[in-house]
């Protein structure tokens, strides 16, 4: 059993997703903040500093100034403001992965269809330049 595990642990895909998951905690908390730290305050200056997250439904009867004070009261309430301040938040995390994303993915590409420059031997397999018309390996003709 202890070999199986040893040869399991050891296969690429185990290490892959390993890398994979690490980076991606990693990469999570870089977009995060980027979020958090510099999106939102930027969101909330050109909003005029609203902050949505203190809305919310009383539903009590009686009269509380923030969401933190009818918490706080154990009034019954609903606050809708933290759920669109989430909902919020998740956008702009989204928006700013797919940007992230399409800059990697736009730096990974192969370059435009670059003619090739050489083919195989139908004879011996060989590869030879595009124009020749006989193999230098077994002197076959090509076509």
């Amino acid at each position: 059993m202890w070999k199986e595990f040893k040869e399991f642990i050891a296969k690429g895909n185990v290490m892959d997703l390993a890398v994979g998951v690490i980076l991606g905690a990693a990469f999570g908390k870089i977009v995060g903040a980027l979020v958090d730290d510099v999106l939102m305050p930027i969101l909330g200056k050109v909003t005029g500093s609203v902050d949505i997250s203190n809305l919310f439904l009383n539903l009590s009867g009686q009269e509380y100034a923030t969401l933190a004070d009818a918490k706080k009261a154990g009034a019954l309430v609903i606050g809708y403001g933290s759920f669109l301040n989430a909902i919020v938040q998740f956008l702009l995390l989204a928006f700013v992965i797919f940007l992230l994303i399409k800059q990697v993915n736009r730096l990974r590409r192969p370059a435009a269809n670059v003619a090739p420059t050489t083919k195989d031997c139908p004879s011996c397999c060989m590869s030879v330049p595009i124009k020749a018309t006989r193999c230098p390996h077994c002197t076959s003709a090509i076509a």
